[in-house]
């Protein structure tokens, strides 16, 4: 039987267009887009258009579109940059509910004297954009918030926040990874001055990634070389890579309202379904203001990863983290304040643009039958570190 794929926040397929878009700059068009000559010239130019098509997708202009490796590069280059940009403040205000690639960066400039401040997500999931003015003050180089939370779905009020941080003379940074091409993102409507964007999140193949900069921030690069990208993300150009983000981008754009109704449709439909057959089903995060693809589900009384082992029909994940002799608890689902024994339950289902109303009704009676399974031969709840 074919698996149910609703792990898109994990991954997404690469679009078939996308893949026929980026194929010529793997066979015939390899020039390098530095060189002078025709061959090189037309990678330039393949470059700028898929700059262009990046741009268009999120309000921005094309000059403040810098091509990275992943939404982890970008986020590396944002928080360390950013960081740096005035020698004055040493100061970074975060959350407690980051993705590692914003948490692990802080970690590191930690170490290089930064004061690292978090605010503390609400049981909703939501952060309090007073709570951010309450911290953020004048020694505050950089504030980062991941846009739309990876694990729960919840989306946050980024155009408040930073009108707290550029009220202080602070740049704000958000991640969007989990975001564009799911729910409309545009930088100027969220007043960020750094942004942070993965493809293989919206049908772009993995290893390819955007940072947006404001245009006019100066922010010092954290990488050095040739050149390439401003001088921000010097390296010869991923150019087949770089095209194939800038026709998902295209796409994106295109298809954006179908898109977003669509997958708000199959997942109401899908959380419908849990919660008829399973009543002491929890839903974690904000009930509405959340992607509409995303759901964070805590099945009671069941381990999530013993449920999805005994699950094989549905491909998804748990934000927990298994060891030889114990299973511990998601960490942004303990900040939320739920107790270990109910956040070990969660499983992650998140759904996209090919996820079909069949999926959704196999999905959820798999899921139904493996937790009743579950619950059954395996009552004791595994044992988790607080």
């Amino acid at each position: 039987m074919k698996a149910v794929y609703l792990d898109y926040n994990a991954t997404t397929p690469v679009d078939p267009d996308v893949l026929e878009a980026m194929l010529p700059y793997l066979r015939g068009d390899y020039g390098n887009p530095s060189s002078s000559y025709a061959l090189g010239q037309r990678a330039r130019i393949a470059i700028e258009t898929a700059r262009a098509h990046v741009a268009s997708l999120i309000g921005a202009e094309p000059d403040e579109i810098i091509f990275t490796s992943g939404g982890t590069e970008a986020s590396n280059i944002a928080l360390r940059s950013g960081a740096r940009h005035d020698q004055t403040r040493h100061a970074v205000v975060t959350t407690n509910i980051e993705h590692p690639a914003t948490d692990a960066c802080c970690t590191l400039l930690a170490q290089d004297d930064y004061d690292i401040r978090r605010v503390d997500a609400e049981a909703d999931g939501l952060v309090d954009p007073q709570q951010f003015a309450s911290i953020v003050d004048s020694h505050t180089a950089l504030v980062s918030v991941i846009h739309a939370q990876n694990e729960i779905g919840t989306i946050q009020p980024i155009a408040e926040i930073a009108a707290v941080a550029h009220g202080q003379g602070a740049l704000m940074h958000a991640d969007a990874a989990q975001s564009v091409g799911k729910v409309v993102v545009d930088v100027n409507a969220m007043d960020v001055d750094l942004l942070s964007i993965a493809g293989h999140k919206l049908y772009a193949p993995k290893g390819i990634g955007v940072l947006y900069v404001r245009r006019g921030i100066d922010v010092p690069s954290v990488l050095v070389g040739a050149g390439q990208e401003h001088g921000r993300r010097p390296g010869t150009e991923n150019v087949a890579f770089i095209v194939a983000l800038g026709e998902a981008c295209r796409l994106a754009r295109a298809k954006l309202s179908a898109t977003t109704l669509h997958m708000t449709q199959m997942r109401d439909r899908l959380l419908a379904q849990l919660h008829a057959d399973i009543p002491d089903l929890l839903l974690a995060g904000h009930p509405t203001q959340r992607l509409p693809n995303t759901l964070n589900v805590l099945f009671p009384d069941v381990s999530g990863r013993l449920l999805l082992e005994a699950c094989p029909q549905v491909f998804a994940s748990t934000g927990s983290a298994c060891h030889a002799d114990r299973e511990d608890p998601s960490a942004i689902l303990l900040a939320l304040g739920l107790a270990p024994e109910q956040a070990l339950g969660a499983v992650r289902l998140s759904v996209g643009r090919l996820t079909t109303l069949s999926d959704i009704d196999a999905a959820a009676a798999h899921l139904t039958a493996a937790w009743q399974q579950v619950r059954q031969t395996a009552p004791a709840r595994l044992t988790s570190v607080p």
